[in-house]
């Protein structure tokens, strides 16, 4: 078998040459297998229109905390919170003249509180919560999350929360000032903190059509789910509409009943398609490649350029019994250029694979620090069949 690269002259095999040079940080190639990609349940690669979570908000204080709350003179609207709550509650600490007392506890802070709302969840579910400091706090850990109203993007308000913080971050500080954080201490979750208190309107036993959508759109990847489902059903009644939408209409023998024909769409197997594509995340070093990625047949040279300049102290004094002149040190400097003894031009022959072009790489000699580089210029000759995103 011939080897991957070879050796060539390339004004005789009439080819193009690209000099990368090092420079950018280390990376790691992780490559996808060769192999096909297995088939995958539809419910792992799509959603059905309707069937989706809600994002709820809110804003909340925290008791209890051991002295590291907000300052309320820097932060009013944790005071403004504070005097407001116990006024609800009956307690009055405003002065003659409407002045409020001065305050200054340590141990309440004003905080944020965030929940995602399940598809179909009904009144007295429970659901968690994420709690973040909004103040100048130091840490949540130890408090209790008052009674907080969640609300949607509508304005309503679909659950309340309540509860003892978990999974906060720890901090310490010594005498001499120096400290140690684990995790996040400013935020933390609260599980099964809050209650459901309005349901959201939706109810699919009486639908007549449904909407599956492909959480990755691709036109080859929605016409197999149309096929499978059309196949399955032994009826032509599921359509593409677009590359991430596929209509179903519910046939009879599921009117009224569409629960259990979704749940017969959702264990269907197919084999999804995906476009050739690299990601660079050039902060983490990393590079992932896709299984479709291709090469047209490219020569490349590859080496690197090293200055090194040394300077050498020498010592420079008069003649023996000489009468003038004084002893100095005076620099040497010795400079050397170095272009790398290990270049050479090779060629990646026409439509490799992906585990070809990483063997063959390696095998050229190049570490992964170089990779984008040469992907880059690949690129930019027209030679790479594969989209580059930089993350």
């Amino acid at each position: 078998m011939k080897p991957l690269f070879s050796t060539q002259t390339v004004f005789a095999i009439g080819m193009r040459a690209f000099l990368l040079a090092a420079g950018l940080v280390g990376l790691t190639v992780f490559a996808m297998p060769q192999t096909a990609l297995g088939a995958s349940r539809i419910k792992d690669i799509a959603d059905f229109e309707g069937v989706r979570e809600n994002m709820l908000v809110g804003y909340g204080i925290v008791v209890g905390l051991n002295g590291t709350g907000d300052d309320l003179t820097n932060s009013p609207f944790t005071k403004e919170s504070l005097v407001g709550m116990l006024e609800r509650l009956g307690v009055n600490i405003r002065e003659q003249g409407g002045t409020i007392a001065t305050v200054k506890p340590k141990n309440v802070a004003a905080v944020m509180v965030t929940a995602v709302l399940p598809p179909f969840a009904r009144q007295g579910t429970r659901i968690d919560v994420s709690v973040s400091a909004l103040g100048d706090a130091k840490s949540l850990l130890g408090g209790t999350l008052l009674v907080t109203p969640l609300v949607g993007a509508d304005g309503e308000i679909y659950a309340v929360a309540q509860g003892g913080l978990a999974g906060v971050g720890v901090t310490a500080t010594g005498a001499s000032g120096s400290s140690v954080t684990k995790g996040v201490p400013t935020s933390g979750k609260i599980a099964n903190a809050a209650i459901v208190e309005r349901e959201l309107p939706f109810e699919m036993g009486h639908l007549e059509s449904v909407k599956v959508t492909l959480r990755n759109p691709d036109f080859t990847t929605a016409r197999r789910v149309a096929q499978a489902v059309n196949s399955y059903l032994g009826t032509d009644i599921a359509r593409p509409s677009d590359p991430g939408t596929i209509q179903v209409t519910v046939p009879p023998a599921y009117r009224g009943n569409v629960v259990a024909m979704l749940t017969d769409i959702e264990q269907l197997r197919i084999e999804p398609d995906q476009i050739a594509k690299i990601v660079i995340d050039e902060a983490s070093g990393t590079i992932v490649m896709g299984e479709n990625v291709r090469i047209s047949t490219v020569a490349i040279a590859q080496g690197q350029l090293t200055i090194r300049i040394t300077e050498t102290p020498q010592v420079s004094q008069p003649s023996p019994f000489s009468t003038v002149g004084t002893t100095t040190t005076v620099q040497r400097s010795d400079i050397e250029i170095d272009e790398g003894s290990q270049k050479k031009l090779s060629v990646l022959p026409h439509g490799v694979t992906l585990q070809e072009l990483v063997n063959g790489l390696n095998s050229l000699g190049i570490g992964p620090r170089d990779l984008i580089s040469i992907l880059q210029a690949i690129k930019a000759a027209g030679a790479l069949q594969a989209d580059i995103e930089v993350m």
